[in-house]
């Protein structure tokens, strides 16, 4: 999870492509806008399903035309091949 925050941050969008499930993953990802700033990720909780899935709590939060905002998901990951691949997630409001 951390490592695709990094990637959000940087604009990294190759390696969320990589890391992002094949059948949910969209067609396609557009840069940040320059008005946005990535401000921090909180981790609130990892578990572990079985040797194959997890799911990842998290709030990141963010800037925008100085308006803060938070994004809050519960994520779901599968691993295939030895990596770990984002499927999708419930927010939370």
């Amino acid at each position: 999870m951390r490592s695709r925050y990094s990637a959000f941050v940087l604009d990294r969008l190759d390696y969320l492509r990589q890391t992002w499930h094949p059948d949910t993953r969209p067609a396609d990802l557009a840069p940040n806008p320059p008005n946005l700033k990535w401000l921090g990720l909180q981790v609130r909780r990892h578990e572990q399903q079985d040797d194959d899935h997890a799911i990842v709590e998290f709030v990141a939060r963010c800037r925008q035309d100085g308006r803060a905002s938070r994004l809050h998901e519960t994520s779901r990951f599968v691993r295939q091949d030895g990596r770990w691949l984002y499927v999708d997630g419930d927010l939370h409001t």
